[in-house]
């Protein structure tokens, strides 16, 4: 049993989770979770990571015993010294609290070995109460303590305290996320996004930050977007860019939809440029493809491309354009050229 989840152990959480408690496991669950708010919360994200977790089709291919029998051991020999006592003056020494990411860390360790995956759906880090989730080669959607949801892009992560205290509700991003943030007025929701920082009280936004540039795109709300001591405003249908050679952000009205595709899994098209699709389709699939003769970056585009088939959506793209363009492939090189 674990002290620290007062006497409930993962193991007869996961047996509740599985369908295999017998019944008197299932009311001591039931008994523990209504217990107290913080074996409610640890029940939750445990829960949550482990419906993640079933997202996972890899084959198991471990041997899950012996793997969790060694990762047990670490776990127990940490958890010895998980007792902090306060650098500045003595005193009674304190926790890791019971959701803290060690925790968490150890849950969603376990629900890996159990799919037999090679990664985790939560690369969970940092000491108190800070998480941190790494969406890796998958998108994920997170619901943060506030209630705000977030989803995530591939290869991407987000920080956030396991709860927000004191008068701002402070997280960090690298990469790209959509949030819909829970309206609270009188704590503001504080995106710190590489070379910007991003303010709302409720609203829904894309947050875009790849090396040197952040891109911010309103849905709905106002939203803040502001590099160091200059900032602008933002309403619905616009977007700022933030450089790091620009000294503010730049708000310019947004001209279409292709930042949605990794939440609808669509790219639709109504008359955008081709080199417009050619970027998003580069990023999406982590490619590189050529526009070869400039004349043919301002084609325009009419139709609705789907995520699940890069080459598919090429073949969409030359049979539109078929009597200006075709394309030219070899190996890793992609290129579309003018007839």
């Amino acid at each position: 049993m674990n002290n620290k989840q007062q006497n409930m152990s993962d193991d007869v959480l996961v047996k509740h989770l599985l369908g295999e408690a017998t019944p008197e496991e299932r009311q001591e669950v039931q008994q523990w979770i209504a217990a107290s708010a913080d074996n409610r919360r640890y029940y939750e994200h445990f829960k949550l990571i482990w419906d993640e977790s079933k997202k996972l089709d890899a084959p198991l291919n471990v041997d899950t015993d012996a793997a969790w029998g060694r990762f047990m051991q670490r776990v127990e020999r940490e958890e010895q010294q998980a007792t902090i006592a306060p650098p500045a003056s003595p005193g009674p020494s304190r926790t890791i609290p019971l959701w803290s990411p060690r925790s968490l860390m150890r849950v969603a360790a376990m629900l890996v070995l159990m799919v037999g995956a090679g990664w985790l759906i939560y690369s969970i880090t940092g000491t108190g109460d800070q998480v941190t989730l790494a969406s890796a080669d998958k998108v994920m959607k997170h619901t943060l303590p506030d209630g705000t949801v977030v989803t995530l892009n591939r290869n991407s992560t987000l920080s956030y305290p396991g709860a927000f205290t004191g008068e701002t509700r402070n997280v960090t991003l690298s990469g790209e996320a959509f949030f819909d943030v829970t309206p609270d007025k009188t704590k503001p929701f504080i995106i710190d996004a590489g070379n910007s920082s991003v303010t709302v009280v409720g609203t829904s936004f894309n947050v875009k930050t790849r090396k040197d540039i952040t891109e911010v795109i309103v849905e709905s709300g106002i939203v803040e977007v502001a590099k160091k001591q200059k900032a602008v405003r933002l309403n619905p249908g616009q977007k700022a860019t933030v450089t790091s050679a620009s000294d503010a952000p730049v708000m310019e009205q947004t001209t279409d939809d292709l930042y949605r595709y990794y939440r609808t899994n669509e790219f639709v098209c109504n008359g955008i440029a081709l080199y417009k699709v050619v970027n998003i389709l580069n990023e999406a699939y982590n490619v590189h493809i050529e526009i070869a003769d400039p004349k043919l970056a301002s084609l325009p585009i009419h139709t609705t491309l789907h995520t699940n088939d890069l080459g598919q959506n090429l073949d969409v793209i030359k049979e539109t354009f078929k009597d200006v363009l075709y394309l030219e492939q070899n190996g890793n090189s992609i290129k579309f050229r003018a007839r």
